[in-house]
């Protein structure tokens, strides 16, 4: 997908949450670079575009304007799915190996390594598959994969697998409700 295609998906997530089905614009897209909600997703995409891109040095500028601003920490080399929402933004950290698509993460979340890994190693760090919400204060560390439609509870800390629609909560983690499968 494109920058532009990708945020007329986070725009239509962030309207859908809130009921509003209208269309997304061009003028939409410009109006995000205001949105407390929508701007650090934008500068998280353009960081990612920016490394992808070869110019390394401009990337790491954008996420520290990221970070001075909203308070979001973001690794260059993240790529995310269309529809990433972010409600509020402080203290937030993420350095995953990817994440999916219509994600949402409130504040104060790490995803990251369990130890010190300043070469960003994807195989230390937490896939996040689609659908996933992760509460305000989560901690999801290692090489670990939360499942597509799971829930990470406020202030959790997750440090293995969480399957696929469930719902993990406590210190360390721990699965306390799993998918329904169908009949």
């Amino acid at each position: 997908m494109s920058m532009f295609e990708l945020a007329r998906s986070d725009i239509a997530r962030m309207r859908e949450l809130s009921g509003d089905a209208r269309p997304v614009s061009g003028l939409n897209v410009a109006a995000a670079l205001c949105n407390p909600r929508l701007c650090p997703t934008m500068l998280i995409r353009l960081a990612y575009w920016l490394a992808h891109n070869r110019l390394g040095p401009l990337a790491r500028i954008v996420a520290a304007v990221n970070l001075a601003l909203f308070g979001i920490e973001a690794s260059v080399r993240i790529e995310i799915g269309a529809g990433l929402f972010l409600p509020h933004t402080s203290g937030t950290v993420i350095g995953a190996a990817c994440i999916g698509r219509n994600v949402t993460i409130f504040q104060g979340v790490t995803l990251g390594a369990k130890e010190l890994d300043m070469h960003f190693s994807v195989a230390s760090r937490p896939i996040i598959e689609d659908g996933v919400v992760i509460g305000a204060g989560a901690k999801v560390l290692g090489g670990i994969r939360i499942g597509a439609g799971a829930r990470i509870g406020a202030n959790a800390v997750v440090l293995c697998d969480v399957p696929p629609g469930a719902t993990a909560t406590g210190v360390p983690a721990q699965i306390v409700a799993r998918a329904v499968s169908p009949r």
